[in-house]
């Protein structure tokens, strides 16, 4: 057994016997024993918030952040394409809100995750919701929901004008990456305008070893916003360019060329004492383009130059209305979603070279629900609620050079386009969810916690009409290539969580316990589609290359299961200790398999340090170690690698300058540890001559960073 293993299962015992087993309303208020890097866990049951006013790194890209909450993680395919991981579902079955509207990826292999257009340099914080979401969450919620808000400021007190704003800048050594960023407001107690930029630029990053190709990054964002408030009334209208230029995503087959993103939103808020009234309009229009020859080193053949143009345009509302009761509240609500897709793949030597991969791709998801909060008595609440939503899904027909190349008779990509082409793509799926949660206060200091839930998803675009075999699957990263499948059912995952929120003598705790059974869950399998086979053995053997046997997305039955914890311990008023434990197991119910990348169980520990409780908050350090298990439960059917266990140590303070300025530093991977991360994906860079192709990537070696704030 490794040193981190022994640790790990160490910590858990530990854990283990600890007292209990839920979230209860623990509030920390934001005083001077939070460190400078706490969850703040607000009075919001069943939320992890994390203060991002409060963390000191400067990495771009706000799901590395994700690791600060119980059971989230981050799947890694690049810089600015991290894609968010909660117990052991990812991408597509959580449900990603930034500022409260849906935004879509534009890319088919999520090069642009919901979570990159709400950079870590603009947020205020990340709502992570903690277990089984709320049906008021988002629309499909199967595998949890996340929130991201940016800075907006407030409106003033009176009819003058104020200004308030946030300044940012910071650097950092593994990649010379670097960040500016302010967000600047204008109010009174009437009207509020708000201007923000962004730009932020990084390197080639380095580990112990080598350098990671391609990990440089490059984009800038502006955002403009004007509110109006007159008694109970509020509009608000945000519009915003975000604009990412050469980026790297070494785990995938191509590289960003660039991301041009327009992004706008209409809401409107009636707030009184017993009800209140919210509507959001929303839309965004994505082009992106990316290649597998402008970053990494080209291909040595002209012919396999390959160039993706994809568009992705989303459009969408809600309307929500909550009424106060004796009991507690009620909420209705009706949502919409609307989304089309285009992918275009070409080679820049070749203009007779052509697939047309995904086109005008439609998905509409539109959901009405009803939630129920309420006390039932002196000790016990109760949170109910229901939802209904119709998934209407069509797609035109499809073409490409490949299908009209005939050798012999018709050729396996003509077979399949010609199925595809002739099959019924308009698909509607009829889904219902619905949430029952019990909170039972035994005390003053401990709560208890029961909740079960019935929730759904249908299938993405990519898993219903990707028609020829290809990698075009929302950041799999495993390599393989796959098929859609236009009949799939709908995912449908029953869940029961148990826990327990304690606060005891500077002692708080939140552990949970879960259980996950999906029916359905759509997964690739081996495929049976003799024509998507030959389509591959005919590449292989004129190209000389290897990819294995295509996947084909189908339904299968899965489980998910495990355990997450964060607790802190304030040992007196300047020190203290705070973690978080996760595990999860995630299982094909069909066959002996495991699900594909699963974060394996790993902890987090710090040590805090705070100078003084005064307001300003003069200087405080962390320390922290950060431990991965090895990850041997892998999946077969996605060839997926096992990874050895690791330890990092990490530190960071922050010296408070002034009320107004923070000055914030900080080195991770101190030891300069060789490692990597079992959600890091795969290196697909043939020419990096420090990482073999198809191998794991490594992990960032040890970065020295710092970061000044300044706000007023």
């Amino acid at each position: 057994m490794s040193r981190p293993q022994a640790a790990l299962l160490l910590f858990a015992a530990v854990s283990a016997i600890t007292p209990g087993l839920v979230q209860a309303d623990h509030t920390h208020p934001n005083s001077q024993e939070n460190s400078p890097e706490e969850i703040i866990v607000t009075a919001t049951r069943d939320t992890h918030i994390i203060d991002v006013a409060e963390t000191i790194e400067i990495t771009p890209d706000a799901a590395a952040l994700l690791k600060k909450a119980p059971g989230a993680n981050v799947n890694g395919n690049g810089p600015l394409t991290g894609i968010a991981q909660y117990r052991g579902m990812y991408g597509p079955r959580i449900n990603v809100a930034v500022n409260g509207t849906s935004i879509s990826s534009g890319g088919p292999n999520w090069m642009d995750p919901p979570l990159s257009y709400a950079p870590a340099a603009q947020l205020d914080s990340l709502e992570v919701y903690r277990g089984i979401a709320p049906v008021s969450a988002g629309q499909e919620t199967i595998g949890g929901a996340i929130n991201a808000k940016t800075w907006q400021g407030e409106f003033a007190n009176s009819e003058a004008f104020s200004s308030s704003g946030r300044l940012r800048a910071g650097a950092q050594s593994i990649n010379e990456g670097w960040l500016t960023s302010a967000t600047v407001v204008t109010a009174n107690d009437h009207h509020r305008i708000k201007i923000s930029g962004l730009a932020e630029q990084g390197d080639n990053a380095e580990f112990n070893g080598g350098t990671l190709l391609p990990t440089e990054y490059d984009r800038q964002r502006v955002d403009i916003g004007y509110g109006f408030r007159h008694a109970e009334h509020t509009i608000a209208l945000d519009i915003g360019r975000n604009q990412t230029g050469d980026t790297g995503t070494p785990a995938l087959p191509m590289d960003i060329i660039y991301i041009d993103t327009d992004l706008g939103s209409l809401k409107y808020a009636y707030q009184t004492s017993d009800w209140s009234l919210k509507a959001n309009a929303y839309y965004s229009d994505i082009a992106h383009g990316m290649s597998n020859y402008h970053l990494r080193h080209a291909p040595m053949s002209s012919n396999s130059y390959r160039r993706n143009i994809a568009t992705a345009d989303s459009v969408g509302f809600s309307i929500t209305a909550d009424i106060k009761d004796q009991q507690g509240h009620w909420t209705f609500g009706l949502d919409q979603h609307q989304e089309e897709h285009n992918s275009a793949i070409d080679n820049p030597n070749n203009p007779l070279f052509f697939v047309t991969a995904y086109n005008d791709a439609e998905r509409a998801v539109t959901g009405i629900f009803v939630e129920r909060e309420m006390q039932l008595n002196q000790q016990w609440l109760g949170e109910f609620g229901l939802r209904y939503n119709r998934i209407e899904m069509d797609a035109d027909q499809v073409n490409g050079t490949p299908a009209m190349m005939s050798m012999m008779g018709m050729s396996p990509a003509a077979i399949l386009r010609n199925r595809f082409n002739q099959a019924e793509r308009t698909q509607t799926d009829n889904n219902i969810d619905w949430v029952a949660k019990l909170y039972y206060q035994a005390s003053s200091e401990l709560s208890y916690y029961f909740g079960v839930a019935r929730k759904t998803r249908s299938a993405s675009y990519q898993e219903r009409y990707l028609w020829l075999p290809l990698e075009a699957t929302a950041g799999l990263a495993d390599g393989r290539t796959y098929t859609g499948n236009i009949e799939l059912d709908p995912e449908v995952a029953h869940e029961i969580e148990l826990g327990f929120d304690l606060q005891h003598n500077g002692l708080s705790l939140s552990p949970r316990i879960f259980y996950r059974q999906i029916n359905d869950y759509i997964q690739g399998t081996t495929s049976s589609n003799s024509a998507a086979v030959a389509f591959i053995n005919m590449l292989n053997t004129n190209n000389a290359s290897n990819n294995p046997t295509p996947l084909e997305f189908n339904n299968v039955d899965a489980l998910l299961y495990g355990f997450d914890m964060d607790w802190r311990y304030n040992i007196d008023k300047q020190w203290s200790v705070s973690g978080i434990v996760n595990f999860v197991r995630g299982e094909r119910d069909d066959i002996d398999d495991n699900l594909y990348r699963i974060a394996p169980i790993n902890t987090t520990l710090g040590l805090n340090y705070q100078s003084s409780h005064h307001q300003n908050r003069p200087w405080g350090a962390t320390i922290e170690s950060v431990l991965y298990a090895e990850q041997n439960k892998v999946s077969v059917t996605n060839g997926e690698q096992k990874t050895a266990g690791y330890g990092v140590i990490n530190a960071r303070g922050y010296w408070q300058l002034s009320t107004e300025m923070r000055l914030g530093f900080g080195v991770d991977n101190i030891i300069d540890k060789r490692y990597q991360d079992h959600l890091g994906g795969y290196n697909r860079v043939a020419a990096n001559p420090d990482i073999k192709k198809g191998e794991r990537l490594y992990s960032y070696g040890r970065n020295v960073y710092a970061r000044i704030d300044y706000q007023w």
